[in-house]
């Protein structure tokens, strides 16, 4: 349910706890302990107040958020046991649809993090595919005690950003969400290319790839909405699949049989959840181009 911080500012201290009191999971103390300091001008101003408290809090209620925080893909995840806002966020990985051995893989792991540490692995899964998820786990797992601590309170800083930005409407937003995009340029015409047919994959080493979207480009060579958007863009590979052979086959343009350029495949790497990547394609019936544009 959302909100506008207008509002948000209005209500009675137990009221305004009451309303952001999942933003941080399990712990609605964050949100008392910011509710006088209101009002808030901006998003961003409760956004740093509520990691202002979280930072000042003593180590054993500290302690206490990290751990209210469940295991990735782990048993309350399969009972259904979470939260609303941690079972979507799971699920907008995919970690509600792992195999058998998918999920072996994150019970293993999710041992291993917790004997080592005796805290659960936490990380901001929409900033990630399942492919980035694993090997932050095989990473983090060698890192020292303090230095995991420290890295799973910030990913708990980037879940509750995102969680705010989604429950509040303000005068600001969080720079919480990226952006991709495309624009094919049909150079054989020297026109934007209208009706090019293309597919967006989300490739995995350990599993099948996904396609995330179909789309036709409009009048300008472009897709109507971003490919994707308004969210963090997931760290991972992905593909782009244009089909150029039959864009030029519905415009009588000349080709080889077969032709030279069926579908063209660019598969690119998305490293800035946070960042704009524009990926366009250049073609004519017997070469591309692309490059990461803005």
């Amino acid at each position: 349910m959302t909100t506008t911080l207008a509002a948000l500012n209005a209500l009675s201290d137990a009221d305004f706890t009451a309303a952001l009191a999942d933003i941080y999971e399990h712990s609605p103390w964050v949100a008392q302990a910011v509710s006088a300091r209101r009002p808030f001008t901006t998003l961003a101003d409760l956004h740093a107040a509520m990691t202002e408290a979280v930072r000042a809090a003593p180590y054993d209620k500290q302690q206490a958020l990290v751990k209210a925080h469940p295991d990735l893909a782990g048993k309350a995840a399969r009972a259904g046991a979470l939260t609303a806002d941690s079972t979507d966020e799971q699920a907008s990985v995919g970690l509600d649809r792992l195999t058998d051995a998918e999920y072996a893989r994150f019970h293993e792991l999710n041992d291993a993090y917790q004997a080592k540490f005796g805290i659960p692995f936490i990380v901001c899964v929409r900033r990630h595919t399942k492919d980035s998820i694993l090997r932050q786990f095989e990473r983090r797992i060698a890192h020292g005690a303090a230095d995991e601590f420290d890295t799973a309170l910030a990913e708990i800083f980037r879940i509750a950003a995102l969680r705010l930005d989604g429950r509040v409407t303000a005068p600001d937003k969080l720079p919480v969400t990226g952006r991709l995009s495309t624009h094919v340029l049909d150079n054989h015409a020297g026109t934007p290319a209208e009706g090019i047919a293309l597919e967006l994959r989300e490739l995995s080493a350990a599993a099948a790839d996904r396609v995330l979207l179909r789309a036709v480009t409009n009048k300008d060579g472009r897709t109507d909405i971003p490919l994707i958007g308004g969210r963090p863009l997931p760290i991972g590979t992905y593909e782009l699949r244009f089909a150029v052979a039959a864009y030029y086959s519905a415009r009588g343009v000349p080709q080889a049989d077969p032709p030279f350029l069926d579908t063209v495949p660019i598969r690119f790497a998305i490293a800035e959840p946070e960042g704009h990547y524009h990926v366009p394609l250049a073609m004519t019936p017997w070469s591309y181009s692309t490059y990461r544009g803005s």
